[in-house]
């Protein structure tokens, strides 16, 4: 069994087979990570580009490194030192990469639909790599694939996703990927970064993030992120990390064993402090290293021809 699309655009409308396809074929690529030498022929002769329109240290590695690991040629095109600072159209960009035989194109892009657009225009495979604030899929597959690991399972449990919902692309995908595999998600944070309607998603929308926390498996930090945001949307950040921040106290109001979760980058002192980010219940640095794990399952269903059964060892 592969996947049903040449693309990964989002996780919306990816049955949950699918999903379960794709975390089961990150366990032995976890492995192929633990090993001294990381590097398998799976991918051998294909090559995988990475458009980025904006910035990133952890999803842009993640996707360079799961390509290296699988033996991929890659090259990674920035913004603001290619043809797209000199007004090439995305399209045209697309149609560039295309020409050259590329395989796989992984995109970031600052305009909801920009990684379904590319699909559109290229034959090769395409995975989006967080478009604007509509999805972030593989930062939500990594956040699935980090909780089953942890909990051995993912249905029946509580998720409490605390912070800016309303520019969050994570968020969404989050939303689709844990209430698909039958787990419950609350959400809090200003009512002027809920947006609205997003209840119809399937999550509940808590008025604090406290009724949100309570008893909840597992805790994600959203950062607040400045550079979406227009002024007045709240107070100010001192007021934030009183009223929203996730600290210590707030903590203990979920689970005894609740995971803490963050997609990074952090703001300490705002968002979360850095006690709690730093403690026995963060998962945060092994999120990092599970992304690698599922980055490189996507890769291989994609271009490398096969489920999780297939996979070389």
């Amino acid at each position: 069994m592969g996947l049903g699309n040449k693309d990964v655009i989002g996780l919306r409308d990816v049955p949950a087979e699918e999903i379960r396809l794709i975390l089961d074929t990150a366990e032995p690529m976890k492995e192929i990570i633990q090993r001294q030498i990381k590097k398998v022929p799976i991918l051998r002769g294909r090559t995988v580009v990475t458009v980025f329109y904006e910035a990133s240290t952890r999803t842009r590695a993640s996707f360079e490194l799961a390509a290296k690991y699988l033996s991929a040629d890659t090259v990674g095109i920035a913004a603001a030192t290619s043809s797209i600072s000199k007004g090439e159209s995305l399209k045209d960009t697309a149609r560039t990469i295309a020409a050259m035989g590329v395989d796989l194109v992984v995109l970031r892009h600052p305009m909801a639909g920009a990684a379904e657009l590319l699909g559109k225009t290229v034959k090769a495979a395409v995975i989006n790599a967080g478009d604007g604030a509509h999805e972030h899929p593989t930062q939500a597959l990594l956040d699935l694939y980090t909780v089953r690991e942890k909990k051995g399972r993912l249905e029946g449990l509580k998720f409490a996703i605390i912070g800016d919902i309303l520019h969050s692309r994570v968020a969404r995908s989050d939303i689709w990927g844990f209430t698909r595999m039958g787990a419950e998600v609350r959400l809090a944070g200003p009512a002027t970064l809920m947006p609205p309607g997003i209840e119809k998603l399937g999550a509940v929308v808590c008025e604090t993030p406290e009724e949100a926390l309570a008893g909840a498996d597992v805790v994600i930090v959203l950062r607040i992120q400045l550079e979406r945001q227009q002024e007045g949307l709240f107070p100010g950040l001192r007021e934030y990390a009183n009223l929203f921040g996730i600290n210590r106290e707030r903590l203990k109001l979920a689970a005894r064993d609740a995971l803490l979760m963050h997609p990074g980058p952090l703001n300490r002192g705002i968002e979360i402090t850095t006690d709690i980010a730093d403690g026995l219940q963060s998962v945060i640095n092994e999120q990092v290293t599970n992304g690698v794990a599922v980055r490189m399952a996507l890769l291989y269903l994609l271009i490398g021809g096969g489920g999780a059964s297939g996979v070389a060892h």
